[in-house]
């Protein structure tokens, strides 16, 4: 051989090392396949779960996109042959939001809306598969009956935010701008959300809760197997490999392992993207399609997560001396270090302290950086303080039964493969008690107490419109058994006051607004709601009482002294600051010459259909006017959504946490199966073995969890902080998902328990 074919061959060497690591990983007979497959499966998991992270940004975009199309353009002053008048309106069948347009064509080149094919004709309703599915279900003939209209057609995707989307197009040949229509030219606008800084927070945290554990599991994924890769590697350096071709053969291995789980990973994310948006609510749910990863962000896990994968493999080898005979470990009783543990909890809490007071209306992309990487380095706490916590409890304890000591023994002896799986699930659990602490404090507060539907079950708001007519014709819907008129008025001690509201009618009415102590003709209050101020007249003042007609007061009012002050329940009215029956207002009981701007309607129990009557009957009246359910606990929450979104986020995480560990604990037991088979071939129950991996699982598992209540109770409290809502924990959903999340533990290592009796053979002592 010449000296240039050595020159060529040693500067390739290193190629043909890595290409033996690879034929080496996959033609290592049955118990080689078998790591390559628990290695490919664990990065695959976790490839899949990246995947949809990176495929989220475009499904939000993508539905973004399509909302702005078909949002309405521009208004127009004048009706023309390319114009239409067209009224957002929204509805609920039963407990489904039902949204959609009213549209009717001013010319005969008006403008189709995205996803139909033509404009509505009057009495043609257009409606999306999710509506039709529930038109073509119980009790669905009543939707079109609500628009007096017939299905014509089906909203096409192009038209609708996702596939579960309620949505509908129905033509009205009576729609006019007095009906609150505005005329537009074209459909699409420019789309510019307003930035919500919980949102923004809820966002955040939920992407770091998604992101920490898989990069966990991934980077424990890549070291399946390594104990007898490293056996393999001493085998190598007995005929006559050096240290750095090992190390080089080693890297081959981890990289066609990585290769083969970036496979397995799109298999796992194609038939994720299928079966995500059933976890999702309607609003969220994305098309299949629409969860396409970025470019970046795909270029960005192909490549890191093959080059992570040998620079993990690497990095385990810088512990462990290979030589020709043997395998030496430099590990023996290395005790951890605490101080640079501290750092990163240390610099979250810092990053994180500015933002007690509030994150501003609009928040920006510095607060936004500062606020994800106070969250991450937070929750990257529970990550490096865990082998640190688990190390100095297991050296404080010993006693026991066998199987105890058999476990404690070997946590003691190397904790570090339980610690990797049990911090991915503790960084988990962290995550969700943040998120869901701002989630169920929002939604209470949003929430609030609501009136008991004893005595009204609705409400029906003018919205500010002519509601004339409106009581006689609710009052004349079948299954409604009474309705009832709420009004109100202005008070102002001199003209130039602005007038402070007070809600009129008698006690049954002021009853549904606020839980009064007792209520008789000629009673008021003085009404409180909750995060807001209620303007008052001083005790004793006298103010007139204006009504519809600003410029002539109805009566004369003098404050009483003593007025007993009542709550007011959560609801869509504006608050008022009194509530006062006609007799103390010296107003007609009737309530002629005030505001009315509610009907309350009592329904009969026996005729579930009767609400659903109610709307169609409003449909007809004004179909933007608000209908409310008293005792409904869907009123004011605002973030209903959000939470359903956080809890099918959770549940498919805890399922990828489990199918891990399962992985987990078996790679574990393959790897120990020469030491069970010996317990075994000594007398050692299987009971006895059994219980020691329950044990090895159960400690590490339960500091975990400890730390991850900890760090997550207190990322929620700085999270409320934050939003400025109050900072009150549920300890109860707490203690529920700990329990929940434990007992997962537990099934998940008893399910690999068949494998540990599998490996109790004398089989299991052969070695070559």
């Amino acid at each position: 051989m010449s000296a240039a074919q050595r020159g060529r061959r040693g500067r390739f060497a290193w190629l043909g090392d890595l290409v033996l690591g690879v034929r080496l990983s996959v033609s290592g007979g049955r118990s080689g396949w078998l790591r390559l497959a628990l290695i490919a499966a664990g990065v695959g998991l976790g490839v899949g779960m990246l995947l949809m992270l990176a495929g989220a940004p475009t499904a939000v975009g993508a539905r973004e996109e399509r909302r702005a199309d078909r949002a309405m353009g521009a208004t127009v002053e004048q009706a023309g042959p390319g114009t239409l008048l067209a009224l957002t309106t929204e509805t609920r069948f039963r407990d489904e939001p039902v949204r959609g347009r009213i549209l009717r064509a001013e010319g005969d080149r008006a403008p189709a809306p995205p996803g139909v094919a033509r404009m509505p004709a009057p009495g043609e309703l257009y409606v999306s598969p999710a509506l039709a599915d529930l038109i073509a279900g119980p009790g669905g003939e009543l939707l079109p009956a609500r628009w007096s209209a017939t299905v014509a057609g089906t909203i096409a995707p192009q038209g609708l935010s996702g596939p579960d989307e309620v949505y509908f197009y129905v033509g009205s040949g009576t729609l006019t701008t007095e009906d609150g229509a505005a005329r537009i030219a074209s459909f699409g606008a420019d789309s510019s959300p307003t930035t919500d800084p919980l949102i923004v927070v809820l966002a955040v945290i939920g992407s770091a809760v998604m992101l920490l554990p898989v990069l966990v599991f991934v980077t424990t994924a890549v070291r399946f197997g390594s104990e007898s890769r490293e056996r393999q590697l001493a085998a190598i350096r007995l005929v006559g490999a050096d240290s750095r071709m090992t190390r080089r053969i080693a890297a081959g291995d981890a990289l066609i392992g990585a290769v083969l789980g970036l496979a397995v990973g799109g298999l796992v994310f194609l038939g994720l993207r299928r079966v995500v948006g059933a976890l999702l609510p309607a609003d969220f749910s994305p098309y299949p399609a629409d969860l396409r990863p970025v470019a970046a962000l795909l270029a960005m896990i192909l490549l890191i997560v093959p080059a992570g994968a040998v620079v993990m493999a690497l990095s385990a080898l810088r512990r462990v001396v290979i030589e020709p005979l043997g395998v030496v470990r430099r590990s023996g009783a290395r005790r951890r270090r605490l101080w640079w543990r501290l750092v990163p909890p240390g610099v979250g809490v810092a990053l994180l302290y500015p933002l007690l007071g509030g994150l501003p209306d609009d928040v920006g992309a510095g607060t936004r950086t500062q606020l994800a990487a106070g969250a991450i380095l937070l929750l990257a706490g529970v990550v490096v303080l865990l082998p640190w916590l688990v190390q100095a409890a297991v050296r404080h304890l010993g006693g026991g039964s066998v199987a105890w000591q058999l476990g404690l023994r070997r946590l003691q002896l190397d904790s570090d493969t339980a610690v990797r799986f049990v911090s991915g699930i503790a960084v988990s659990v962290a995550g969700i008690i943040a998120v869901q602490g701002v989630l169920s404090t929002s939604v209470a507060n949003a929430a609030g107490a609501q009136p008991p539907a004893d005595r009204f079950q609705a409400v029906v708001y003018t919205n500010g419109a002519d509601g004339t007519g409106w009581g006689a014709a609710l009052a004349g819907t079948p299954g409604v058994q009474a309705v009832r008129t709420s009004g109100y008025g202005y008070l102002r001690a001199d003209r130039e006051q602005m007038g402070v509201t007070v809600r009129v009618g008698d006690c049954e009415v002021l009853r549904q607004y606020a839980p009064l102590p007792s209520c008789a003709e000629g009673d008021s209050f003085r009404a409180v709601h909750p995060g807001w101020e209620s303007p008052e007249l001083a005790p004793g003042v006298t103010a007139a009482f204006h009504g519809s007609d600003d410029t002539a007061p109805l009566s004369q009012w003098k404050v009483p002294t003593g007025l007993p002050a009542v709550t007011l329940y959560a609801g869509e009215a504006a608050p008022a600051s009194y509530l006062a029956t006609p007799a103390a207002l010296e107003v007609r009981p009737d309530l002629r010459g005030l505001l009315t701007d509610g009907y309350l309607v009592r329904l009969d129990p026996a005729r579930p259909e009767a609400v659903e009557r109610v709307r169609n009957t409003m449909t007809g009246l004004a179909p933007a006017a608000p209908l409310q359910l008293f005792g409904d606990e869907r009123i004011g929450n605002q973030f209903g959504g959000a939470r359903q979104v956080a809890q099918g986020c959770a549940v498919l995480l805890l399922l990828f946490i489990g199918a891990s560990m399962l992985v987990g604990v078996t790679e574990q037991l393959r790897e120990r199966r020469r030491l069970l088979a010996v317990l075994a071939a000594f007398g050692t129950r299987r009971r006895t073995l059994s219980a020691s991996v329950l044990y090895q699982v159960a400690v590490p598992a339960s500091i975990g969890l400890l730390l991850a209540v900890l760090i997550g109770s207190s990322l929620s409290a700085v999270l409320l902080a934050a939003v400025r809502a109050p900072v009150e924990l549920d300890w109860p959903a707490i203690a529920a998902l700990t329990v929940t999340v434990a007992g997962m533990v537990l099934a998940v290592t008893a399910a690999g328990l068949p494998l540990l009796f599998r490996l109790l053979t004398v089989q299991e002592l052969r070695s070559e």
